[in-house]
Order: structure tokens, then C-alpha cells, then sequence
């Protein structure tokens, strides 16, 4: 039997748990190990290991099109994991308590996130405004305060 190309697999399940796309996890494991791998192989560890699904689509709080170039940025892994949270899933490693400690931060200075993709950081905190940004993130223009589209 062929030995597996798994060089780590605790990495690799960090990785899923972190939410990285399996394209990354090919790409990253041709890079650091110069090993080709298939993103149905990382499928199929995470099934094998009982790994929920990852892809949680709370469009609450990112109802915006995310540029690949601001997909990792920290608020956005921290909106993503407080939409695991609040779907019922694990939040795996240290990532639950650094979504404690950023929602802290964002009730403290009353802040919430704002996404312009137009601009070379992509994401803001910008203060919450009264009545209109109920939950973590700046409402979009055009977007009532439940998410819908005003009329």
C-alpha cells in the first residue's frame, strides 16, 4: 500500500477547523511540502475524521462579495467564526477565544465592521450608528436593517 501524502495531519485538520479552502490546502501543501494533492483528497480526510462541514453562509453578517484579496483578513475570519458560533457549530482552537475577545472589543468601543472592497485593506471598524447597526456589521447602503432590501 502507497504511504499517504499526508505529511501532518493535525496541520491539515487545523487548517479545515481555521476554514481554509481545500484549493488553499493544495496550494499550500505544494508549496511548503512540494507535494501535489487533490481537493477531494482534503474532502475526504475531513469526512473520514467526522470534520463538519466548514462553509457556514450567515449573510447577516457578510452580506457583502468578498474580494479574494480581503477573504482572510481578521474581521472577516471573526465574522465567519461568530457565524459558526451562532449556527451551532465549533469554533475550533484558539478561535473561540479570540471571537470572545473581539466581540468584547467591538461592544467596548461600540464599533462594528465596514467592508469597502474598493480599498487596499478592505475592512474597517467604524462606530456603530444607533437604530441602524444592530449587530456586528455597518448596514449596507440600500439594505434595511434586517438585511433586506429597502423598498
Amino acid at each position: 500500500m502507497p504511504s499517504s501524502k499526508i505529511v501532518n495531519e493535525q496541520e491539515v485538520i487545523y487548517w479545515i477547523e481555521e476554514g481554509r479552502t481545500y484549493k488553499w490546502i493544495v496550494e499550500e501543501y505544494r508549496r511548503k511540502y512540494n507535494i501535489e494533492t487533490t481537493i477531494s483528497m482534503w474532502g475526504n480526510l475531513r469526512r473520514r475524521r467526522g470534520i463538519d462541514t466548514r462553509i457556514v453562509h450567515d449573510e447577516d453578517l457578510i452580506p457583502w462579495q468578498v474580494e479574494e484579496r480581503h477573504r482572510w483578513a481578521y474581521p472577516a475570519v471573526m465574522l465567519r467564526a461568530a457565524g459558526r458560533r451562532r449556527a451551532g457549530r465549533e469554533i475550533g482552537g484558539e478561535y473561540s477565544s479570540r471571537l470572545d475577545t473581539w466581540l468584547r472589543a467591538r461592544a467596548e468601543d461600540d464599533t462594528v465592521v465596514h467592508y469597502d472592497p474598493d480599498t487596499d485593506e478592505g475592512w474597517f471598524y467604524v462606530p456603530r450608528r444607533p437604530g441602524v447597526d444592530t449587530d456586528l456589521i455597518r448596514v449596507p447602503d440600500g439594505k434595511a436593517a434586517r438585511g433586506g432590501e429597502d423598498s
